[in-house]
């Protein structure tokens, strides 16, 4: 589930490319299919603006991201990618991935809770940086 307080706010251009995904337009991708209504419904209620007046600190596709797991403290830093550049062991992390589209449209100091595999998480956003 996402944040309930702060609305998913999105760049036109990665709402089109999530969208074409979720669509299956880019082909296969590999996410799970509950994730995939969620985000959907999700998208469906996104603010969407354009790219250069999205603000610095919201995860994008290409953001560099650093964020605690609250339930362990893990702290996990990587780089937020379109699944065909996915790279586990790179630090390259899907956007279609369960923590890839719990985290995109979201800012850093959020909050959000999401069902992974492994079960319900809240992660906190600690840093987020974008190329722009």
């Amino acid at each position: 589930m996402f944040s309930e307080d702060e609305k998913l706010l999105l760049s036109k251009e990665d709402y089109q490319l999530l969208t074409a995904y979720l669509n299956g337009a880019k082909g296969k991708t590999a996410f799970d299919y509950k994730n995939a209504v969620t985000l959907k419904a999700e998208l469906k209620k996104a603010c969407l603006v354009e790219k250069s007046v999205l603000p610095h600190d919201v995860i994008r596709i290409n953001s560099r991201v650093e964020v605690k797991t609250e339930e362990t403290n893990q702290v996990m830093q990587f780089v937020l990618v379109t699944p065909e550049k996915a790279n586990i062991k790179g630090g390259k992390v899907s956007v279609m991935s369960p923590i890839g589209t719990a985290l995109i449209g979201y800012k850093k100091g959020q909050q959000v809770s999401w069902q992974v595999p492994s079960g319900k998480k809240t992660y906190t956003i600690l840093d987020v940086v974008n190329g722009e």
